[in-house]
């Protein structure tokens, strides 16, 4: 079987999607399209602007989505998913992917998450780091035994996982995660903490727009961050990608169940090879490859 991965926030790189825009109609419009719902030109900061101009929340995760939808549109026929998953935004993107929800809502959801998580960013200084190295319980119990708030916010790959939460408690964790023998503790060059219970206030307030969007019975089933297990009734749905924001991100149990469920190839489809790294990580016997979007 054959299942659909969409990457997260990261995987941005200067001049991303120029190649879909400059070979499909189809691309160009849906491009355009965004621009208008948007607001502004994101082709413009996709196709021309530097690393930093990308590293912007409010840019960085409708382009990611925008290469990653648009991708998928242009491959037609030959997108066959049996299952999807996205690691943390890439969820939205698998929505699409899927049908659950259409590309104007999709994407107005993902500028609303993206200017939400900033806001909650700006108002209360706090930041992530990953771990390497160290046994999943015992991240999670250096976590509750430290003061203040930090919690396990992305399970990637066996070793390697990303804590979240106020600066502080993340420096106290680092430094304690070292002494109980991790490769390496460090803090990350991100905005904020995210899927920690510091973007409650972000929750809050894109749980009010997807409640307000409709969603749409999906063509194949969703392995969502929250869950980790194949869903496809449309509450459940809204229910698991409202609570995404706060809860952490359990890429390598989806993965895990995935297999268990019978997908053997998995294809990333979207800017880099993070998700293929990950996977080699997870399950070595089963192929990971990037999207062959080119007809």
């Amino acid at each position: 079987m054959n299942a659909y991965i969409f990457p997260g926030q990261g995987a941005q790189f200067s001049g991303m999607g120029l190649d879909l825009f400059e070979k499909y109609p189809e691309a160009q419009d849906l491009f355009l399209k965004a621009n208008d719902i948007l607001g502004f030109e994101i082709t413009d900061t996709m196709f021309e602007g530097t690393v930093d101009d990308l590293k912007e929340t409010k840019v960085t995760q409708p382009a990611i989505f925008l290469h990653s939808v648009i991708m998928s549109k242009v491959m037609g026929d030959r997108f066959k998913p049996d299952m999807v998953a996205g690691h943390s935004l890439g969820e939205f993107s698998a929505l699409v992917a899927n049908g659950a929800l259409n590309f104007e809502d999709g994407l107005k959801l993902v500028s609303q998450r993206a200017l939400a998580m900033q806001k909650a960013c700006e108002a209360q200084q706090s930041t992530m780091a990953a771990v390497l190295g160290l046994d999943d319980n015992i991240v999670e119990e250096v976590c509750a035994q430290t003061e203040g708030i930090v919690v396990a916010a992305n399970y990637n790959c066996p070793g390697q996982l990303v804590i979240s939460g106020e600066v502080a408690a993340i420096e106290r964790a680092c430094e304690t995660m070292k002494e109980r023998g991790a490769k390496r503790a460090l803090v990350l060059p991100v905005g904020g903490a995210f899927h920690s219970p510091l973007m409650e206030p972000a929750r809050e307030e894109l749980a009010a727009a997807i409640e307000a969007t409709t969603f749409s019975k999906p063509s194949c089933p969703i392995y969502q961050n929250v869950s980790t297990t194949a869903v496809m009734d449309e509450s459940d749905i809204q229910k698991n990608l409202i609570d995404q924001l706060t809860a952490p991100v359990k890429w390598t149990q989806s993965m895990q169940q995935m297999i268990a469920d019978g997908a053997l190839n998995f294809v990333e489809v979207g800017p880099g090879k993070v998700l293929q790294g990950l996977m080699r990580k997870i399950n070595r016997e089963v192929t990971a490859s990037s999207a062959d979007w080119e007809a």
